[in-house]
């Protein structure tokens, strides 16, 4: 299957008080079109900044990043924000929205500000109508992002991330701040979404969230430790086994 996503020896290194800390090491990594990799590793492994320079949302410090066959270090910072606005979604554990624009506005806002998008202004309501029923929402479309509960919020980010037919999604800990209840609720709508063909890469660090991934793999200190296979999921059945056969491998690799 075609790769949509290849990194090739990235490095990110920051400078603090004069002192250079590595936090991603010559990192190789590909994500197949249709693929859902899970992120894991411990606190300050450098999970949540792979995710943002594989993304484009930070640049690296060497290294290549081909999206779609492009090396996005030579985009222009126009271009860049472009495929990030049409051709991906992001979901994260803050969820950022606008106070001053209702559940529904800030879900179309992507679609409002993409040129590639050509929909009238009627279109993309209805085409944020039609995620909302999808996500089971459509009763808080005009509520302030105030007055609904994390989980319908989430689900919201959720839409709003979907609402330019994204070809990848990029999720930073999108369960971090749900109870259980919403947590798998939102864990099966992007199971749903991949399964219709999006690629998505999710950080996380719940075993049972990343047990839904197809593949994990465990970084520590910047480094790739370890990947484990698991395989499409597809139904919640299996989630227990998957999860306990997610956890001995974890174990393995020092979780």
């Amino acid at each position: 299957m075609e790769n949509i996503l290849e990194l090739r020896s990235l490095c990110k290194t920051y400078i603090v008080n004069k002192r250079q800390n590595n936090v991603l090491k010559n990192i190789d990594l590909s994500v197949k079109k249709g693929e859902m990799l899970g992120i894991m590793g411990p606190s300050g492994s450098g999970k949540s900044t792979l995710l943002y320079t594989a993304s484009g949302m930070d640049y690296s410090t060497s290294g290549t990043v081909l999206f779609e066959g492009k090396d996005i270090s030579k985009l222009t910072n126009k271009e860049l924000a472009d495929m990030r606005l049409d051709e991906m979604g992001f979901i994260f554990q803050q969820m950022y929205m606008l106070k001053n624009l209702s559940v529904l506005d800030n879900i179309i806002l992507p679609a409002v500000q993409s040129k590639k998008n050509t929909l009238s202004r009627r279109e993309k309501l209805a085409a944020g109508q039609k995620l909302m029923r999808q996500m089971g929402i459509t009763d808080i479309a005009d509520n302030d992002i105030n007055e609904v509960s994390g989980g319908q919020l989430q689900r919201a980010c959720i839409c709003r991330s979907l609402i330019n037919s994204p070809a990848m999604i990029f999720a930073d800990e999108p369960t971090g701040a749900l109870n259980r209840h919403s947590s798998d609720d939102v864990m099966s709508e992007l199971n749903r979404i991949n399964n219709e063909g999006a690629a998505i890469m999710l950080v996380t660090h719940d075993a049972r969230v990343a047990a839904r991934c197809s593949r994990v793999i465990f970084i520590v200190d910047g480094c790739i430790k370890g990947e484990y296979e698991l395989g499409k999921y597809t139904t919640d059945a299996k989630l227990r086994e998957r999860e306990r056969t997610l956890n001995n491998w974890l174990m393995e690799m020092g979780w």
